[in-house]
């Protein structure tokens, strides 16, 4: 019988051993997290299925861990009328959730030299009040520019008018602002969450760059980076491609609730977009590919007042940079935000440091999608 070969002694140097020992924890690895995500997707499967009922107005989750999407889970209609089945390419208004593509406009445009984080309001909009020389662009972006809501401002809604016929406009927010003679604070002084201060900044965003806003954002972040569900909505100029409509319950009965006076301003909360789009904004910030590490780290810096931190939407201290909520959950590291307008709720919880993103998207008024988003990264972040 023919024996084999003798394989030299000096053959598995230590350097081999290791590479062998490291395949085999890595393949150990691999093989283990499949089912790990099992578990998780059937626990993710049990939360959607207690809160969402097929039929009705629902909601789509998505889970994104270390650049892969790892559950998607979407429940109920987009629309009541044509029952079309909420998927992973349905659009959702993300109301507050906005704010950070609002940002990143802003940011787009400082990096390119047209706009300076201290340029004042007067110098953008000369005609602006003298209480604008004092507040600043970044003022506007960290929500301590202390301009007045303008939902204060506006006339009362005449009831015997359709909801939604009658809305007001990003430039007819800018003019109840001109005739204030003063903010609610000194700019630095206080935080205050403020649309206001996000709908002037979509005006800078189109003042400076001489787009309109919509289209400014179409060509420098949505093209780009491909994502083609998302626009932000301006009646009778565009189209929302997949459009998931709001709903609020009355009477124990579903009704559509998708616009108010309030519907239309952009640069707060205009932008509609889907899971799957909003994949490919978190691969965009993980990777840096829109603004480097060095250009984004101004939105990741928390803003520091003498009044105190700012609020979270639970009345807790909080941290705040552009766009985005900053404050740590449960030790871990995070930057989000949430949105809430008539007929929608959405959330976005990212973990940076775990490497986990997780997105809730609703299109009814209610559902908590901010608390369904930390049930979600918990889900996860216990099973790392």
């Amino acid at each position: 019988m023919k024996r084999p070969p003798k394989i030299p002694k000096r053959a598995f140097t230590p350097r081999i051993w290791a590479f062998i020992i490291l395949s085999l924890l890595m393949s150990l690895t691999t093989a283990c997290r499949p089912a790990r995500d099992r578990e998780s997707a059937k626990r993710m499967d049990a939360l959607i299925s207690g809160l969402v009922s097929d039929g009705e107005p629902g909601a789509a989750v998505m889970v994104i861990r270390d650049g892969r999407v790892v559950y998607e889970g979407c429940r109920g209609v987009a629309e009541l009328k044509s029952r079309r089945p909420i998927d992973r390419r349905i659009d959702f208004r993300l109301a507050s959730v906005t704010k950070q593509f609002t940002a990143a406009a802003v940011m787009l445009l400082v990096r390119d030299g047209k706009l300076h984080y201290d340029d004042k309001l007067t110098d953008i909009f000369p005609d602006f009040p003298d209480y604008g020389r004092a507040i600043s662009v970044r003022n506007l972006l960290d929500h301590t520019s202390g301009l007045a809501d303008y939902e204060d401002l506006m006339a009362p809604v005449d009831p015997s008018v359709p909801v939604g016929q009658v809305q007001i406009k990003d430039a007819e927010v800018l003019n109840l602002l001109k005739r204030q003679t003063a903010g609610n604070f000194a700019p630095g002084s206080a935080w205050a969450y403020s649309n206001s201060g996000y709908v002037v900044l979509g005006l800078i965003v189109a003042k400076v760059s001489g787009l309109p806003f919509e289209d400014f954002l179409r060509s420098r972040i949505f093209k780009p980076l491909k994502m083609k569900d998302s626009v932000a909505y301006v009646r009778g100029k565009n189209e929302v491609p997949r459009r998931a409509f709001g709903h609020g319950k009355d009477d124990g009965l579903w009704r559509e609730t998708d616009q108010s006076p309030t519907s239309a301003t952009l640069g707060d909360g205009g932008v509609y977009s889907s899971l799957a789009d909003l994949a490919k904004w978190d691969k965009a910030l993980r990777n840096h590919a829109l603004l480097s590490e060095a250009e984004m780290l101004p939105a990741l810096t928390p803003v520091r007042v003498p009044a105190g931190p700012p609020t979270g939407p639970d009345g807790e201290p909080s941290a705040y940079g552009f766009g985005w909520f900053l404050d740590p959950w449960k030790g871990h590291e995070r930057m989000w935000h949430y949105g809430e307008t008539i007929g929608f709720r959405t959330a976005i919880q990212r973990f940076p440091n775990d490497g986990l993103t997780v997105v809730v998207l609703a299109n009814r008024s209610d559902f908590k999608a901010g608390p369904t988003a930390l049930q979600a990264a918990e889900i996860y972040l216990d099973g790392r």
